[in-house]
């Protein structure tokens, strides 16, 4: 049976599934919401980057470290898989996620968007939703050169604190990602903004998901 929507108390221990194709991606797509998440409430983190190098690998966990500092129960894994090159090792991936299925049994995932432009992208979401059939899903949106964006229908508000730290801990774990041109606060802040006017944010700011199926109770 689907996962009921998002509904924990300060006591419980919630538990996280965060996964992302990239050593960056989580952070970019749904740092904030994270933030916020355990600023209120009592989570257990369950962190998955598939594609790295040696150093790409050290900053994903210097970076992970940054978002999860303040919770208690947390893994950290990062795999080796190769960047931009994800569909072609599908039956590797696609038994990970069996193996983590059995080990992880969380009570929300945040992952890619299922019409996500970069090939790496897709393949984690289409194998999310493959393998966690009874569980509440929030894809999330990375901006980039494809432009792919769409119309979102789910928005976590955020305060200009979240929006600040998931900035500032992206821009100073990233080093090699800053001769990018669009590795910048500009850029994740105006996406932040414009999500923020689409669903009339309290702070003025949100991350944008979207959620294909969802039950209240």
């Amino acid at each position: 049976m689907l996962q009921p929507i998002f509904n924990p108390t300060q006591q419980s221990n919630y538990k996280v599934l965060c996964l992302g194709a990239h050593c960056d991606d989580i952070e970019i797509g749904c740092g904030g919401t994270l933030l916020k998440l355990i600023e209120n409430y009592n989570v257990f983190v369950h962190w998955v980057i598939f594609s790295s190098n040696p150093q790409r690998k050290q900053e994903a966990l210097a970076s992970a470290n940054l978002f999860l500092q303040d919770v208690d129960r947390k893994q950290i894994i990062i795999k080796d898989f190769r960047d931009g090159f994800l569909p072609t090792q599908i039956v590797e991936i696609k038994e990970y996620f069996e193996q983590l299925k059995k080990e992880f049994s969380p009570d929300i995932i945040f992952t890619h968007y299922r019409h996500d432009l970069h090939q790496d992208h897709r393949l984690i979401s289409d194998l999310t939703w493959n393998t966690f059939r009874n569980h509440l899903i929030l894809e999330y949106e990375i901006l980039k050169y494809d432009g792919d964006l769409g119309n979102p229908n789910f928005f976590t508000a955020l305060e200009e604190s979240h929006c600040s730290r998931k900035i500032e801990y992206i821009l100073s774990a990233f080093e090699t990602q800053k001769n990018k041109h669009w590795f910048e606060e500009e850029t994740f802040r105006s996406l932040l903004r414009i999500r923020g006017v689409q669903s009339n944010a309290l702070h003025r700011y949100a991350e944008a998901f979207y959620c294909r199926k969802a039950i209240i109770f």
